[in-house]
C-alpha cells in the first residue's frame, strides 16, 4: 500500500468522525516520516510486568490489572473461576507467573545511607 493510499485512508477517518483532529495530525506526521503504525495491543503486551505491590501469590492479577485498567479482584475473580470450570485458570496463570517478568523496583525516596 502506498503513501497516498494511507492519507486517503487517515483522511476518510477524520471525514467520518473517528480520528480526532489531534489524533489525525500525529497519524500523519508518523506516516510522512515513515515510522510503522503504531500496534497499542503489542505495546500494552509487551510492558505486561507482575506487580510488586498488589499481589497476593505471584503479582499476575495485580500487573493486569495495572494494563488493562480493570481492578485486580476482578482478574482474581476470573483466574478462580477459570480454575474451577476446567483448570486453565490455574494452567494460564501458572505460565504468566513463569513467563512474565516482575515489575522493577521502585526507588523513589530511597536514599543509600539509610
Amino acid at each position: 500500500m502506498s503513501d497516498a493510499d494511507d492519507l486517503a485512508k487517515l483522511a476518510d477517518l477524520h471525514a467520518r468522525g473517528q480520528l480526532s483532529d489531534d489524533e489525525f495530525a500525529r497519524a500523519k506526521a508518523r506516516l510522512l516520516r515513515g515510522e510503522p503504525p503504531v500496534n497499542a495491543f503489542a505495546q500494552s503486551v509487551n510492558g505486561l510486568r507482575r506487580s510488586r505491590e498488589d499481589r497476593w501469590l505471584g503479582g499476575v492479577c495485580g500487573g493486569l490489572a495495572e494494563i488493562t485498567g480493570l481492578a485486580s479482584w476482578i482478574w482474581r475473580l476470573i483466574a478462580v473461576l477459570l480454575v474451577l470450570f476446567g483448570g486453565t485458570g490455574l494452567l494460564l496463570y501458572v505460565l504468566l507467573w513463569v513467563f512474565v517478568p516482575e515489575a522493577p523496583v521502585r526507588t523513589a525516596g530511597y536514599s543509600a545511607g539509610h
